[in-house]
């Protein structure tokens, strides 16, 4: 079974001073609505490649949320979304290759025009590792087209997303076990394809950013490699709210 890079989530304290600086960098940020918990709302950058960032507050307490830990850690990424063909076969092949997983799981957001919108998730029990999410609902309510694509920093998707794991030959299994393909081993990491993107786990001894992470926020995301028409470097990491980005072709 394939698997694409569906989004990537961003915790920020404050949605509309997230949304502003986002545009200052360059990105074009769509309003995204209310979850169906109560507990978050959200802002989308959605690019070219169909892949988006998921910009994400909470509007209140909610120390049972699986994202809450992060708020005393800071601002920055904290989780990441697959898409696979058929999430109910997909949760399926994963458990018989021996990996737990929860799912798939409803859920849904209320946009801001009242449009109802439904997914399932499929959760794995290991945290820093990504969840599934695949559309209920047509995936044009969830994740916008048009112009809103098109970006004034030139930026068209996601070549790479890393992930700091403790153990790198451990986490890979892991991986193994949710895709059911096994990975490129690379001096910087083990890599698996997922489309147009690649991901990357990324060992503490090979990268003082993957390293510092670990430290602070635990396995996830640390850094993603944004493809454009032309090469920006680094975004400033204040205006990005904690998420450590590269612009590159």
């Amino acid at each position: 079974m394939r698997f694409a890079l569906d989004h990537i989530v961003i915790l920020v304290y404050d949605l509309a001073v997230a949304m502003a600086d986002y545009t200052a960098l360059g990105f074009v940020v769509t309003p995204g609505g209310d979850h169906t918990d109560g507990a978050t709302h959200n802002a989308l950058v959605v690019f070219d490649d169909g892949v988006y960032l998921e910009i994400i507050a909470f509007k209140c307490e909610m120390p049972d949320h699986q994202w809450w830990r992060f708020v005393a850690a800071g601002e920055g990424f904290v989780d990441f979304a697959l898409m696979p063909e058929a999430i109910g076969t997909a949760v399926a092949n994963a458990r018989q290759r021996g990996l737990e997983m929860r799912g798939p799981i409803p859920g849904g957001r209320l946009r801001l025009d009242n449009q109802k919108i439904r997914w399932h998730l499929g959760v794995p029990a290991l945290p820093g590792a990504p969840f599934l999410c695949a559309d209920v609902t047509p995936r044009a309510l969830r994740v916008p087209e048009g112009d809103i694509r098109r970006h004034p920093n030139g930026v068209t998707g996601v070549a790479q997303v890393k992930v700091a794991v403790r153990d790198r030959e451990a986490s890979a299994v892991v991986y193994q076990q949710l895709l059911g393909i096994e990975p490129n081993i690379l001096p910087s990491g083990s890599q698996f394809g997922l489309g147009d993107a690649t991901l990357l786990l990324v060992d503490p001894a090979v990268d003082e950013a993957a390293a510092a992470y670990l430290e602070r926020r635990g396995e996830g995301v640390f850094a993603l490699t944004l493809r454009s028409q032309h090469a920006q470097g680094w975004l400033d990491l204040q205006s990005a709210h904690g998420a450590r980005m590269i612009i590159e072709l």
